[in-house]
């Protein structure tokens, strides 16, 4: 069994080393063929900064819903409770009273801020804006 093994490893030799002249021959007739073996006419070399035009250009993103939730607090309660609900009740959240109010964008805790009362309408003033840096300190607590 050892005698096959040992003749067996020269034909594997063998034939990683027509392989690679397989691969070799390939990549000499692609650099000698007119055509660019790297693709630069396709890709622009990662070394080269990219255009100011597109570098500034956020208008490609302007147009992207994304969801904006304000949370005044949250509470659990059982199934039971909560089909007992009805018009006037009350439920109890975990948020104090002029405690600030969390503004959550797409889930992620952005700011923080206060109600207001404009013309009728509930809004929000911001008070405290969560800089990436604090958002990436509490994700790794």
């Amino acid at each position: 069994m050892s005698e096959l093994m040992q003749d067996d490893a020269p034909g594997a030799e063998k034939d990683d080393e027509l392989a690679l002249d397989d691969w070799a021959s390939a990549l000499a007739e692609q650099n000698g063929n007119d055509a660019p073996a790297t693709g630069a006419g396709v890709f622009q070399p990662l070394s080269k900064p990219a255009a100011p035009s597109t570098r500034n250009d956020i208008d490609m993103i302007l147009d992207i819903p994304v969801n904006l939730t304000v949370e005044l607090g949250r509470t659990k309660i059982a199934i039971r409770n909560l089909l007992q609900l009805a018009q006037g009740s009350v439920v109890e959240l975990d948020g104090m009273a002029g405690e600030p109010m969390d503004v959550l964008v797409n889930g992620c805790l952005i700011a923080q801020g206060e109600v207001v009362v404009v013309n009728d309408k509930f809004g929000i003033r911001l008070t405290d804006i969560i800089t990436p840096s604090e958002r990436i300190r509490k994700l790794n607590r």
